[in-house]
């Protein structure tokens, strides 16, 4: 009996034990992650290990930028916001403005994120959601704080901790405004910008070191990304982008004076900085002050070639230092995968631009209804002014189609930003079983890297590259490959084919056999030439005549097709044809 109890006994002793230790343990498990830090020429955790991140922008959230809503026309938030207030008043539109806060991004969007593959979230803070402007402060040179901005990142906050997401905080709209670009900064210019006014530089010093003190111990906050993309010359008024500026002088003081007052508070977190000319110019502002800093560039419409990223290799060699592409995208996806691969293989991380706006070359796509089209047919000057009535409707329908449950899903825009960087390995666009009857849409051909799902003469867009005047996916629909794509009262369809272009469809056909395979085209006075391969046989091309743009077949009969997985590549011979779907009819 003694035994027996002493065998419990022991046996209890070392249950405690074990209990003990991973009490003990479990919280620095946890924390091995913990803050990030720059060591050498890369971002490390607090376990040594290197961490690349891969991010995504909250554009559009804080800050709505004219493009982003097709309101181009009117460029800053505070434009578009006087703009619906004539149309539904001042209480109706800030109850609006609420609701875009509360609808844009909620917890549903970070966990896609954390689901498609991200590891971190920048956020774009505009400044007048923590602080009031410099002109409405009671008593001048004293900040006024505003809890509605530190709320809302408080919740972006504990959605990325329970992803396990890293955020960082990025000063998108500065007091006052920081360059010449005024829709990014939501600018006034007909008030001193930030390199004007003394009490707007120390408003945004005050506003970091808030920032910073009331997030210095949280570790799934990577970094402060100090001043989104300055633009100004500083020398010479004329440089309005600042590409010219040689020394950068002021630029270099905030950016130091903003660093110690986030040191007074924080000495852990990392601090990124952006140089002139939207990050770019990094004149004058070497060498660093500071032992855990990152060094942003952002990168938009020129080659993915290592020529162009070569000035910022060159900056972290001399100075030991990590870099960070603090934004990229607005382009196709051929164009996102380049990047990525070229910038992951020198340990660079990355945060795309953006989750949501209306239009496809972002993850979700936010639905243009009827009556936000006639908003903007009567800003345009198109249309007669909505009554109160009507424009109330379509700006709360707006508001609604902001979440992501009401967003359009680009799943090849995920596909490009990480399957497709690491395999040239196509896949089914949709999962089709093909038997007698079954039509499939043209537009969904695999999804995969040009030349090997697809092929296009035109895949992105290079509108920064002097003489090159590409556009990718000219109808800029549907999806975010080269492939041109548009749309009719019957549907999507590809179009502006060339001659040479191809496109691959993975088939899962339930009855091997003979097939009658159609292709629906139309052509114009042009009439282009076609055919197909099959599974590696190549079928003799045939002519499309005109068709006065009228849908007609163009048939390859006595087609065999194995049950299971079958590649049917259509290719252009000739171009100058519009491509509707592919049906098959088995014969035998």
């Amino acid at each position: 009996m003694k035994k027996s109890l002493f065998k419990i006994m022991d046996s209890n002793k070392k249950l405690m034990s074990m209990v003990f230790i991973m009490l003990f343990f479990i919280p620095f498990c946890g924390y091995t992650q913990g803050f990030l830090k720059a060591n050498g020429k890369i971002i490390v955790n607090e376990g040594g290990n290197k961490v690349i991140l891969r991010g995504m922008g909250l554009g559009g959230w804080m800050l709505q930028e004219g493009y982003m809503f097709r309101l181009s026309s009117f460029g800053q938030q505070y434009k578009i916001k006087e703009k619906i207030e004539e149309l539904i008043g001042k209480e109706k539109t800030e109850e609006f403005y609420n609701k875009w806060l509360t609808n844009h991004t909620t917890k549903a969007d970070i966990d896609s994120l954390a689901k498609w593959g991200f590891n971190s979230v920048r956020l774009p803070m505009h400044y007048g959601l923590y602080t009031l402007p410099i002109e409405k402060e009671p008593v001048a040179g004293q900040n006024t704080w505003i809890e509605k901005g530190f709320t809302v990142t408080d919740s972006l906050l504990s959605w990325c901790k329970a992803n396990k997401l890293y955020l960082i905080l990025d000063l998108h709209a500065a007091p006052g405004g920081q360059g010449h670009d005024l829709a990014i900064s939501d600018r006034e210019p007909e008030k001193p910008s930030i390199w004007e006014s003394e009490a707007n530089q120390q408003k945004t010093v005050a506003l970091w070191r808030k920032l910073a003190e009331r997030y210095a111990n949280e570790t799934w906050i990577a970094g402060y990304d100090i001043i989104n993309e300055p633009n100004w010359g500083f020398t010479d008024p004329k440089d309005k982008i600042g590409n010219l500026e040689k020394e950068n002088k002021p630029l270099r003081k905030l950016l130091i004076d903003i660093t110690r007052a986030i040191r007074e508070v924080d000495q852990k977190h990392i601090i990124i900085i952006e140089g002139n000319a939207f990050g770019n110019n990094y004149n004058g502002i070497m060498p660093l002050w500071d032992n855990n800093l990152v060094v942003s560039f952002h990168k938009y419409g020129n080659f993915n070639n290592l020529e162009s990223i070569q000035g910022f290799l060159n900056l972290q060699k001399e100075n030991n230092m990590p870099l960070w592409l603090g934004e990229s995208g607005e382009n196709s996806n051929t164009w996102f995968t380049e990047l990525i691969s070229m910038v992951e293989s020198h340990d660079i991380g990355w945060a795309w631009w953006q989750l949501k706006k209306m239009g496809v070359n972002n993850p979700l796509e936010i639905k243009i209804t009827s009556g936000y089209q006639h908003l903007l047919d009567y800003w345009s000057g198109k249309a007669a002014r909505p009554t109160p009535t009507e424009a109330l409707a379509a700006i709360e329908e707006l508001a609604e189609n902001l979440r992501i449950e009401h967003n359009i899903y680009h799943k090849d825009v995920i596909d490009a930003l990480f399957r497709q960087v690491k395999t040239t390995e196509t896949k089914p666009f949709q999962h089709i079983l093909i038997k007698t009857g079954t039509v499939v849409n043209a537009v969904d051909y695999d999804l995969g890297r040009q030349r090997f799902a697809y092929y296009d003469t035109d895949t992105a867009s290079y509108h920064y590259t002097p003489g090159v005047n590409t556009v990718g996916n000219k109808g800029r629909s549907y999806r975010n490959d080269g492939v041109d794509i548009q749309k009719r009262e019957d549907g999507y369809y590809v179009y502006s084919i060339e001659s040479g272009e191809w496109l691959q469809y993975t088939l899962n056909v339930e009855k091997g056999g003979v097939y009658t395979v159609k292709l629906i085209v139309s052509a114009g006075v042009d009439s282009g030439e076609i055919t197909i391969n099959h599974n590696g046989i190549i079928e003799k091309a045939i002519s499309i005549p005109n068709t006065n743009a009228r849908w007609t077949n163009v048939t390859f009969k006595y087609i065999k097709l194995k049950a299971g997985s079958n590649k049917l590549v259509v290719m252009a011979n000739k171009g100058g044809y519009d491509f509707k779907g592919i049906q098959f009819d088995r014969i035998k």
